[in-house]
């Protein structure tokens, strides 16, 4: 399984990664972007079924990627990992179509519990 981890940290891109790893998913394909711009190139060319992105970028925010990747129909599962915590910030991304959200900072454990609906491996 392809996954997209979209952050403009590399160190956060990193952490993402060592708890995929940690949550016990195994056999997954990482692809790093950015921002959201380089994010929606990528998602586009590389078609991961899974993207996790930070909420809060340049260039492109998390929920922007979210609204052109639904507006072209893209099919991955949607992720966002954010310090943001307001419900009203949940609701929207959830009622743009993502279908897990993430509070910074996470645990393998959490992580584990929000990906594994939508992560098979």
């Amino acid at each position: 399984m392809k996954v997209l981890i979209v952050d403009d940290s590399k160190a956060m891109r990193l952490m993402i990664k060592r708890a995929l790893r940690q949550s016990g998913f195994s056999g997954l394909e990482t692809i790093e972007a950015s921002d959201g711009s380089e994010g929606l190139e990528k998602a586009q060319s590389q078609k991961p079924e899974v993207i996790i992105s930070d909420w809060n970028m340049p260039n492109m925010s998390g929920m922007d990627l979210l609204k052109a990747l639904r507006a072209a129909d893209h099919p991955a599962r949607f992720g966002v990992i954010t310090t943001e915590t307001t419900a009203d910030v949940r609701e929207m991304a959830l009622n743009e179509g993502a279908s897990f959200m993430l509070t910074k900072p996470f645990t393998a454990e959490t992580f584990r519990e929000a990906l594994a609906p939508v992560v098979r491996g």
